[in-house]
């Protein structure tokens, strides 16, 4: 018996779903799978159909690119009350996702059918302005990601990272490769940078791990153009 999610719960999550109408919600609740993806997999790998959208309850799913090189950039991530705007594109212009995407954690997900979320958009207000709105959210998410690698210092941007990950005083276990993973750089730009913060004592490097040592000083760098 497969598992079903209230729809109380759903619309805590979604909450443009409050304004739905009785026939909608009935819809909702019988022609979507609520599903649990486990850790590391693969949900899209670039070229792929979409044939759902999925509605996130909980998890984290990374969305990335990978150049010709094999370097990996981050686009965004998915999380909880979030959805995939590259996969609604996708399947109002029934192409191949452009992208990876890949669970960072168990994923618990409501999937929405495609030719289901083509009929709801084309006959529900609601929906279309979620998908509009998750839109315009995921492209200035993106534009800022391409703005930052274009004009922003890789060091000042692994400042930022690093203040954003650790409190100071605190370590946290991250390799240089994730690092570079996340920012879409080369892991050897990350040591290299990560070496010169902690000859001027702003953090203390460990076998993965990093120690935030100075915070003034990284976040002077972060402000370095």
């Amino acid at each position: 018996m497969s598992e079903r999610i209230d729809f109380n719960e759903l619309q805590r999550y979604f909450p443009f779903l409050a304004q739905a109408s009785p026939a909608m919600r009935a819809q909702v609740m019988q022609q979507t799978i609520l599903q649990t993806i486990p850790a590391g997999q693969t949900i899209f790998w670039e070229g792929d159909v979409c044939s759902h959208l999925a509605l996130v309850l909980s998890g984290s799913v990374r969305v990335f690119k990978v150049s010709e090189s094999g370097r990996e950039i981050t686009l965004y991530r998915i999380e909880a009350s979030e959805s995939c705007i590259l996969t609604a594109s996708c399947i109002l212009s029934r192409s191949g996702f452009p992208a990876f995407a890949v669970t960072e954690s168990e994923v618990r997900a409501l999937l929405v059918p495609a030719p289901v979320l083509r009929a709801w958009l084309a006959q529900d207000e609601g929906w279309r302005e979620y998908v509009v709105g998750v839109l315009a959210q995921r492209l200035a998410m993106v534009i800022a990601t391409v703005e930052e690698i274009a004009f922003r210092r890789v060091d000042a941007r692994i400042a930022d990272y690093l203040l954003a990950v650790a409190a100071p005083g605190e370590k946290v276990s991250v390799t240089h490769q994730a690092i570079a993973l996340e920012l879409g750089t080369a892991r050897e730009v990350v040591s290299r940078i990560l070496k010169d913060l902690e000859r001027a004592g702003a953090i203390a490097l460990g076998r993965g791990a990093i120690t935030v040592l100075d915070a003034e000083m990284l976040r002077a760098r972060a402000r370095a153009v």
